[in-house]
C-alpha cells in the first residue's frame, strides 16, 4: 500500500531535506565497513560545526532525541547529585522525570508556560548543583531561552542544553556560551527522519561523569570506542549502528553546511516572521511571549467556539497538511506550526496561512 504524501508542518517530524530523502536509497553498508566509519567520523564532524563546538565526543546517537537526553542525565547524574532544572513546558519537565529516575534530588524551577528562563531564578534556585539544565526552544511551547546567562554563572555545576527544536534552525553556539553537554534530533530542523540523536560533551563533563551509568546502552564510555574519541584509531564493538540513517544525516548535514549556517538561520526566520504575521493579520493571537518566539516553531491560541481536533483533522484531511495540537493543559488550546528544515520557506507559509483561512472561514 502506497503512503499518501503530507506536508508536515507540526512539531516534527518535518518533511526531510531531498538530500537526506535520497540519502536512504543509498547501498546498505555494515556498521563496521571501512567506508561506514568514514561517513560516521564526517558526520560527527558536520555535528561539530551546527552545534558550535571542538567536543571531540561529538556522535549520533542510535536513537531518538528522548535517548539523547536520557544519555545526557545517566552520564552525568547519581543518586544523591542535585540537579536543577528550568521548567517552562513539557520537556523541562520531562527531563525532571528523567533526573529522578536516576536518584538526583531534582530543584524544578517553574516558569508559566510560554515564557522564556529566568537565569536568575534558576541561578539562585540551589548553591551548589552538580547539573543546571535547561531547554533551548522549547517543542511545547514555541520559546528561545537565553543560555548563555546560565553558563555564566553555573558556577563548578555543569550546564546541560536541549537542543531538539533549536539545531540547524537558530543560532547555537555550544563553546562560546558555556554549555557542557547537549542533546538534539535528527527529525525537526536538520531535516532528517527520526531516528537519531546527535549529542555532544565537553572534556570538563566528561571527566566528572558517571563511571558506570545504569544504562548498557547509553554509556558513552563504551560509545566512545566506536565513534568520537575513537575516530582514526581502532573500534570497538557496541551496537549494530543504524547505518543508514547516519547515511543520511550525513547528507541532510551536507545540505545545511552547503548553503551556509548563517543562510539556513536566516531562512528560518524570514519563514517564521512570515507567518507570525500572516497568523496576526488572520486575527489569530500568538502564544509565545514576544521577543521569545521561535521561527521554526509557531504556537498560536485556537479562537473561541474552534474545535481544535477537528480543524486539524480537515487540514489534514482536505489538504495533506499536518499542524500539532498543544500539550498538556493547552492540548484543546493551542496549536503549533512548525517550519523546519526544508519547510523554512515562503511557500509553505502561503500554503498554511490559505489552509487556515479555508478551514477557519476567515
Amino acid at each position: 500500500m502506497a503512503l499518501r504524501a503530507r506536508t508536515l508542518l507540526g512539531p516534527g517530524p518535518s518533511n526531510p531535506y531531498p538530500e537526506a530523502q535520497v540519502a536512504l536509497a543509498q547501498p546498505l553498508l555494515g556498521h563496521l565497513d571501512p567506508e561506514f566509519l568514514r561517513v560516521l567520523d564526517e558526520t560527527s564532524d558536520r555535528l561539530r560545526q551546527v552545534f558550535g563546538t571542538a567536543n571531540r565526543r561529538t556522535l549520533p546517537l542510535s536513537a531518538t532525541g528522548s535517548a539523547g537526553m536520557e544519555a545526557a542525565f545517566v552520564n552525568t547524574v547519581g543518586p544523591g547529585d542535585v540537579v536543577v532544572v528550568a521548567v517552562n513546558g513539557l520537556f523541562g519537565r520531562r527531563m525532571t522525570d528523567v533526573a529522578a529516575r536516576c536518584g538526583a534530588e531534582v530543584v524544578a524551577v517553574e516558569h508559566e508556560w510560554g515564557q522564556p528562563v529566568d537565569a536568575e531564578r534558576v541561578l539562585a534556585a540551589h548553591p551548589s548543583p552538580k547539573l543546571i539544565a535547561a531547554v533551548h526552544a522549547e517543542t511545547s511551547t514555541g520559546v528561545r531561552s537565553d543560555l548563555a546567562p546560565l553558563a555564566a554563572g553555573k558556577g563548578e555545576a555543569l550546564l546541560l542544553a536541549d537542543c531538539v527544536t533549536s539545531l540547524g534552525g537558530i543560532p547555537v553556539e555550544l563553546d562560546e556560551w558555556g554549555v557542557d553537554l547537549a542533546y538534539s534530533g535528527s527529525q525537526k530542523c536538520l531535516g532528517v527522519a527520526p531516528g537519531l540523536a546527535p549529542f555532544t560533551i565537553n572534556d570538563r563533563a566528561w571527566e566528572r561523569r558517571i563511571e558506570k551509568p545504569q544504562s548498557w546502552y547509553l554509556d558513552l564510555g563504551l560509545l566512545g570506542g566506536y565513534a568520537g574519541e575513537a575516530a582514526g584509531g581502532g573500534r570497538t564493538y557496541h551496537h549494530t549502528a543504524p547505518t543508514g540513517m547516519v547515511v543520511s544525516l550525513h547528507a541532510g548535514l551536507g545540505r545545511i553546511l552547503e548553503e551556509g549556517l548563517d543562510a539556513v538561520h536566516a531562512r528560518h526566520a524570514e519563514a517564521g516572521r512570515l507567518l507570525h504575521e500572516g497568523l496576526s493579520e488572520l486575527g489569530l493571537e500568538l502564544f509565545a511571549a514576544e521577543g521569545h518566539r521561535l521561527p521554526e516553531l509557531t504556537t498560536v491560541k485556537v479562537p473561541d467556539g474552534v474545535d481544535s481536533a477537528a480543524v486539524r483533522t480537515e487540514l489534514l484531511e482536505r489538504f495533506g497538511l499536518e499542524i500539532g495540537g498543544g500539550v498538556g493543559a493547552y492540548a484543546a488550546t493551542v496549536w503549533r506550526i512548525g517550519l523546519m528544515g526544508p519547510n523554512a520557506a515562503p511557500d509553505k507559509v502561503a500554503l498554511v496561512l490559505a489552509a487556515l483561512r479555508s478551514v477557519l472561514g476567515r
